[in-house]
């Protein structure tokens, strides 16, 4: 489980100027907050051994369910040494994408009524409560600025969104944002935000870079569980746990982003975040097409069941994703086909989940059922593109969640 730190009598700093029909039944919300927006932390930014003394990073997040109240969860899980924010900011975006923060919305946030938090490797912190309008369907700034050297910075790397980022010192609770003339497509150390609101709960998606969104259009928010969120209309807080190249059986190798594997950051990814009543996993696809394949369908069941189990243990409604078509695909082969279909046969009939969605039947093409329909391919025959992420979430049925 991950370590957070839950801050009564925080560490005071004192800085100098430094450069089918469900049977699980869904929990009860604690205290009314729900996640609205997260992103899984993957791993550390190569070559970052002293982190990013005087940086200031606007991290742009989207959120899908609305509240009067904010807070949010920043993440030294793959850092080596104490990480220490001189100051924290949350904002609502002047314009989508922006990094100009709207009129009177900026708010510096507090960590067990301080300013400043120290972090220890491998371990998060959540922020005290700020009062904060926040919109369903809305960007939200969440700055940080760290002040001195920190060791490997925690990241996202696959965001398919433009943040902002300044080495300049702190400019944390600049509303205008023209200090931040430097852009990323990572999100650094924010891993969640949640909302006190009216939201029962939040769905999380747990995958890998389908889930997570390759080859959707950037800054577009166009991934799967975005446009499911679309369809919620704010009903349900929905949460990407989605790393691009993640596996269920095997971490990635040093140096990849492609994150633990699944079953190891599932306490963190996803039993851990704000409000969770409903999971939909889709998992699998890497370890059958990457290297070294994985061609035993009883392995990859068999960590699937772990999953619902655990996931039940706390209570969560679970539903099976189909695995996506891959022919055409680099990797692709009978043998590893053969593969899928057995895992996508126990998603569909083997009774462990709650529910299917079928993303399976939602994108393949009629004509060749093993390949993506072309129309809904970004490509390279394994990722999917804006329309065919639509598809992906149509698939969902919201009585199921």
């Amino acid at each position: 489980m991950r370590r957070i730190l839950t801050l009564g009598a925080a560490v005071v700093l004192t800085l100098g100027t430094l450069t089918t029909a469900s049977t699980a039944q869904a929990p009860e919300t604690p205290d009314g907050w729900v996640g609205t927006w997260a992103a899984a932390p993957a791993t550390s930014v190569p070559d970052t051994p002293d982190g990013y003394p005087n940086y200031s990073i606007r991290n742009v997040v989207h959120t899908s369910t609305a509240g009067a109240k904010a807070r949010v969860r920043l993440s030294n899980t793959f850092g080596t040494s104490p990480l220490v924010f001189g100051h924290v900011t949350i904002a609502l975006a002047a314009t989508a994408g922006s990094a100009q923060a709207s009129a009177g919305t900026m708010r510096s946030l507090t960590f067990g009524g301080q300013a400043s938090v120290v972090v220890p490797a491998g371990a998060e912190v959540l922020s005290d409560p700020a009062e904060l309008n926040v919109p369903a369907d809305a960007d939200l700034l969440v700055t940080t600025f760290v002040p001195s050297p920190s060791g490997p910075v925690t990241y996202h790397p696959a965001a398919d969104q433009t943040s902002f980022f300044t080495r300049d010192g702190d400019f944390a609770d600049e509303e205008s944002g023209t200090s931040f003339t430097e852009q990323t497509t990572a999100w650094h150390y924010v891993s969640e935000v949640d909302v006190e609101g009216t939201a029962p709960g939040a769905v999380v998606a747990l995958g890998d870079s389908i889930t997570d969104g390759s080859g959707s259009t950037l800054n577009a928010n166009h991934r799967w569980p975005d446009l499911l969120s679309d369809r919620l209309q704010g009903k349900y807080g929905v949460l990407n746990a989605g790393i691009g190249g993640n596996r269920l059986l095997l971490d990635a190798p040093a140096g990849s982003p492609y994150g633990r594997n699944a079953l190891a950051r599932f306490p963190d990814d996803v039993l851990s975040v704000g409000g969770v009543r409903t999971l939909i996993v889709l998992e699998g696809i890497n370890d059958i097409q990457q290297d070294p394949h994985q061609t035993d369908p009883a392995l990859l069941i068999s960590a699937q069941r772990q999953l619902i189990a655990q996931a039940k243990a706390h209570g969560i409604r679970v539903l099976g994703g189909t695995v996506t078509p891959f022919k055409g695909w680099s990797a692709y082969n009978d043998t590893l086909e053969q593969t899928r279909q057995a895992l996508n046969e126990f998603v569909r009939t083997g009774g462990a989940y709650d529910g299917v969605v079928d993303f399976d039947a939602a994108v393949r093409d009629p004509a060749d059922p093993h390949a993506m329909l072309p129309a809904y391919d970004s490509g390279d025959h394994l990722h999917p593109n804006d329309d065919g992420y639509a598809k992906m979430a149509g698939a969902v049925d919201l009585s199921q969640l």
